[in-house]
């Protein structure tokens, strides 16, 4: 079930009418029933898996809890009796049934998201090397059921494990609660990729019906759908055209394409952001924000900070931190330090903790090297940025531009060039062919299609182009205001004819211009493949 059908919408309907007339206490239970429903509609099949990322996590992560609170109870009922290192010999025993408890969950679940996405990667890449090697045999690919939303369902679920066996959040006694953690439908499309002590403090609660709220909510709804509807989807013509015929489109079209894609990708996954939260929010609950303006980003780092940022975070707490302080880290930075020198020494462990970091996230991105690439070449280029810093420093104070408005208006620009230029990888989706379209950029010399109505050739008329350019500078504005706090708040203190016209005028944008497929169902959401 799209986020952008008739039965979505009718879904939705339905689920507010129920929401606010069951007893409260009720409230959550009628959110998993509805959760299930939507994964149900989906695919039956997809239940399975969830089912069981759901009751392993669970009771996993409550016997883990169940073994710290054992070890505290016996250690003050042994209190005086207990030798120091007796204490420390039955802590370690403890830590050590908590960490098998948590390698199984982990090991389960993450083993059930890299059978069912990465087996044909595996054989894809193992049937190259036997080819290599001159050998006929070619080994089979399996048909697996991806289910919708896997990786997201499964690092929040993980990320719940985590935090249960740092001792950072309790365990969830309640299954069935738990199981709305993991399977809260708006989150399952695309995330966020949210923290159990963040959603759980307002997924439970009862919620009164607050019209200011609710409305609000569907504001959020609706200027989702016209970043996916009007512009994602319009763009999206264009962006086929050229990806899918690169023998017939190179140069200047593969930059046309670029910025294109920058675009509708932005305008796909914070629309999609935009309905989850907004829904969240009809229903009295916090969705954790996503998204703060990446294309206002002076650095490649600064970027990731901005963008996707649940994922963002997840990484960094859950990869990069543990790996980094890691004993065997450790050893690493003390045998750099040693022989390649402090300065360096010191760097090693955030250079390898980084990459792991990026492969991991270019991994999570798609079973293909192009997405390995791609997360690498994020990794260098911060990299390569963070080493310079020094440089970039003695420029600034030497030149003084740090502070005018045309060198800040340069580092955006130049961040949204560069991440456009590595997100060709997605576009392409093949490695060499991706490196032979980003070169003929330099070499083939019909950067004329630019202005001589050649794009008018990509399925898209000057009409739509028109759009595009309002849309954009929509958004563009909408983006400047937010800089000073909630635009939807802003235009709440306003009289209620202008408040009318805003909302209004944008619905029937909306529902004028929004891009339609066949029987009135747009394209699936970029993100919802991951």
């Amino acid at each position: 079930m799209l986020f952008t059908s008739y039965e979505f919408l009718g879904f939705l309907l339905l689920l507010f009418v129920c929401y606010y007339t069951v007893p409260k206490k009720f409230q959550w239970m009628l959110l998993l029933l509805f959760s299930y429903v939507f994964y149900f509609l989906a695919n039956p099949y997809y239940l399975i898996y969830i089912s069981v990322t759901t009751v392993s996590v669970y009771y996993l992560g409550f016997k883990i809890e169940e073994q710290a609170e054992k070890q505290k109870a016996y250690l003050a009922a042994h209190k005086g009796t207990l030798g120091k290192e007796e204490k420390k010999a039955y802590k370690e025993r403890v830590k050590k049934r908590q960490t098998g408890l948590f390698l199984a969950a982990l090991i389960l679940n993450l083993g059930i998201l890299a059978v069912l996405k990465y087996t044909n990667f595996v054989i894809a890449n193992v049937n190259g090397m036997l080819h290599a090697f001159g050998s006929g045999h070619t080994i089979v690919f399996v048909d697996l059921l991806l289910p919708m939303g896997i990786s997201f369902y499964t690092f929040q679920a993980v990320g719940y494990l985590i935090d249960v066996y740092r001792g950072t959040v309790p365990a969830e006694k309640n299954l069935f609660r738990f199981a709305l953690f993991v399977s809260f439908f708006p989150q399952l499309v695309q995330g966020p990729i949210s923290r159990f002590h963040d959603l759980s403090q307002t997924l439970y609660e009862e919620h009164e019906f607050a019209w200011s709220r609710f409305s609000m909510g569907l504001q959020r709804i609706l200027w989702g759908y016209f970043k996916k509807l009007v512009i994602a989807d319009r763009m999206l013509i264009g962006v086929n055209e050229i990806i899918r015929n690169p023998d017939d489109y190179t140069g200047a079209y593969v930059f046309a394409g670029m910025m294109f894609y920058a675009l509708e990708l932005y305008a796909d996954f914070t629309g999609g952001i935009d309905i989850t939260i907004g829904t969240a929010q009809c229903l009295g609950i916090r969705v954790t924000e996503n998204f703060n303006r990446p294309y206002f980003s002076k650095s490649i780092k600064e970027y990731w900070r901005r963008w996707h940022i649940t994922m963002g975070t997840w990484f960094t707490d859950y990869i990069f931190y543990p790996i980094s302080i890691s004993g065997p880290m450790l050893k690493i930075s003390k045998v750099s330090r040693k022989y390649l020198g402090n300065c360096i020494g010191k760097r090693v462990p955030v250079y390898l903790s980084s990459f792991a970091v990026w492969l991991a996230t270019g991994i999570w991105h798609g079973a293909s090297w192009n997405f390995i690439v791609w997360g690498l070449g994020n990794w260098a280029v911060i990299m390569i940025s963070q080493e310079l810093e020094p440089l970039y420093r003695r420029f600034h104070a030497h030149f003084h531009v740090e502070d005018k408005i045309g060198f800040r208006i340069f580092q955006i620009v130049r961040t949204v060039l560069l991440m456009s230029c590595l997100r060709t990888f997605d576009c392409y989706r093949d490695v060499p062919l991706t490196f032979r379209m980003f070169g003929t950029m330099f070499t083939a010399r019909n950067w004329n299609i630019l202005w001589d109505g050649s794009l008018l050739g990509l399925g898209l008329q000057l009409t739509d182009y028109l759009v595009l350019l309002a849309g954009t500078v929509l958004i563009f504005a909408v983006s400047m205001l937010q800089r000073s706090g909630s635009v939807r708040e802003k235009i709440e203190a306003k009289p209620y004819p202008v408040r009318f016209a805003v909302w209004y005028g944008l619905f029937l944008i909306v529902l004028l211009m929004g891009v339609y497929g066949i029987g009135y169902d747009a394209s699936q959401f970029i993100y919802n493949q991951f």
